[in-house]
């Protein structure tokens, strides 16, 4: 029996070779074949998911599929907002604490606090059953207009609550801080991602932080992986001048488009240092460049994740998304900073950047003429090919990456000691220190919860290295301090002023900053290369 089958599949496959079928037939033959023929059930919709996904692994590294569903989440992301009732939860032993109410959400219409307990979504319970975070997300949100009910548990409450709410939009801002530092000179703003409310949201930032008394800017892209490039043109219209080019794309005829500063003058003209990371990518990275090569602010941190490719979304019958590279973005001096990605790993570049120790020391610029570029006013030498160069280098601090930071964090051992510090204190804290920044400058997590945080690790045999253990314990307790202040005093940005005091980029910007023959040096391209040291 097993000759015959294999005589059979031989004597089969010319008579398929021979035929002469296009390469849709080819496609439409391969899906009904393996269809028919292959021992589980599959169907056509997954095939031809799985289809699409193959073929894109021959373009692009970015250049993707996404399904109706990926499609749609997507889609919610870049408007800046989503439809649900505004909250933030977080479970701890099967118990759903809720940790956020989103300012002007449904949630906060309708009365919820941070630190009641969510027992039950439309009349099933959620307590103890051992949902997932997901189950319950799922369960919450809906469509627009749609009423949940839930049934809560607040402490101090005669008995459980119950709310009916009426989802809608709630903002997800993608400037997730803008605050004055210590100084009360320096602004800061933080944007996480390029979306269509990114412009309002910058503008309404500035001028915010201008009637602060704000004399100079930090602009924080550390980690912002890109979004929508126009949004990024709508940030560049605030610090530069009408007419400006900010970048241009070119497309696959090889014709050009030119993208320009609108505004007539600018929202800021003070100075200006912008933050980078290896993981500063794609629209941040055109906005960062637009920046450097017109020599309108210093350029901190490490080299950006170098993609200078754009995508146009192109939707198919079902909803769901072609996103295809359509073009390639071009800095105004003329910098692609898209890394090359034919040939190579491209998706390991930057554990090769851990490896080769580019992400701690500043390395010699050996780049070949055709990568050298000057900039636009001062004609400094800058460079193409892979990212951004920032004008000053500054090493990650390998201690805030540590192993025994991360396992202390994923056993769970910080956001359980925030959160009960934030529940059970809450009214104490927001009493000895009424607002977040009496809370930053004197607010200290209690010895007794750090060791014993440490001593239960221990234990279990994740012990800190001795040579840096002082300041390891004292990040554990600034990750402490920054959660309790997320939860206690509601919002991203109040976790960013307190985790953002150990952030060496910031520290080397404001030096910078508050030197303005220094700070001109730099834009004059006459400062040597230095690298940060990081106290450990």
């Amino acid at each position: 029996m097993l000759k015959k089958i294999i005589i059979a599949l031989v004597w089969s496959v010319p008579l398929i070779a021979n035929a002469q079928v296009t390469a849709q037939d080819k496609l439409k033959a391969a899906i009904n074949v393996i269809k028919k023929n292959y021992v589980d059930s599959l169907s056509d919709q997954t095939l031809a998911d799985a289809a699409i996904k193959g073929m894109f692994t021959e373009l692009d590294p970015h250049s993707k599929y996404f399904s109706k569903a990926e499609a749609k989440a997507m889609a919610s992301a870049m408007r800046g907002s989503f439809v649900g009732i505004g909250i933030e939860y977080m479970m701890q032993n099967d118990t759903v604490y809720l940790t956020q109410i989103l300012p002007d959400g449904p949630a906060e219409r309708a009365g919820l606090i941070t630190g009641d307990r969510l027992l039950k979504v439309n009349e099933e319970n959620v307590a103890g059953t051992k949902k997932t975070y997901m189950n319950i997300l799922n369960a919450i949100r809906g469509e627009n207009k749609t009423v949940v009910k839930l049934e809560i548990y607040r402490p101090g409450a005669k008995k459980n609550m119950e709310f009916s709410i009426a989802r809608g939009p709630v903002v997800d801002h993608s400037v997730t801080a803008a605050y004055m530092l210590d100084d009360k000179k320096t602004g800061y703003i933080a944007i996480r991602i390029f979306s269509q409310s990114t412009r309002n949201e910058i503008e309404n930032s500035l001028k915010k932080l201008k009637k602060e008394g704000m004399q100079q800017l930090i602009l924080d892209l550390q980690g912002n992986g890109g979004g929508y490039v126009q949004a990024a043109l709508g940030v560049a219209d605030e610090f530069l001048k009408r007419d400006q080019l900010v970048y241009y794309i070119m497309t696959q005829d090889k014709g050009k488009d030119y993208y320009y500063a609108s505004q007539s003058g600018t929202s800021w003209e003070g100075k200006l240092a912008v933050l980078i990371d290896q993981n500063t990518a794609s629209a941040s990275e055109i906005l960062s460049g637009a920046l450097q090569d017109w020599d309108r602010g210093v350029i901190v941190g490490r080299r950006s994740f170098g993609k200078g490719l754009t995508q146009q979304p192109i939707a198919l019958p079902d909803s769901s998304v072609l996103e295809l590279t359509s073009g390639r973005l071009y800095t105004p001096a003329g910098r692609s900073v898209q890394k090359p990605y034919k040939g190579v790993n491209y998706q390991a570049d930057i554990s090769n950047r851990y490896g080769s120790g580019e992400l701690f020391r500043e390395t010699d610029q050996h780049k070949p003429d055709s990568l050298k570029f000057k900039t636009l006013v001062n004609k400094r030498t800058i460079y193409a090919g892979g990212g951004i160069t920032p004008d000053k280098f500054v090493p990650l601090d390998t201690l805030q990456e540590a192993s025994w930071l991360k396992s202390v964090a994923s056993a769970g051992y910080i956001s359980d000691a925030s959160w009960k510090i934030a529940d059970t204190q809450r009214e104490e804290i927001k009493k000895a220190y009424p607002d977040i920044e009496s809370f930053a400058a004197n607010y200290k997590v209690p010895k007794n919860i750090i060791n014993g945080i440490v001593k239960a690790v221990e234990q279990k045999g994740l012990k800190p290295s001795k040579a840096y253990k002082e300041r390891l314990i004292n990040l554990l307790a600034l990750e402490i301090k920054a959660q309790i202040a997320n939860q206690v005093y509601m919002g991203k940005e109040n976790y960013l002023r307190i985790i953002n005091s150990e952030n060496n980029s910031i520290k080397e910007a404001q030096k910078i900053l508050d030197n303005a023959q220094l700070y001109n040096a730099y834009l004059q391209g006459k400062v040597l290369a230095s690298t940060v040291q990081i106290t450990k």
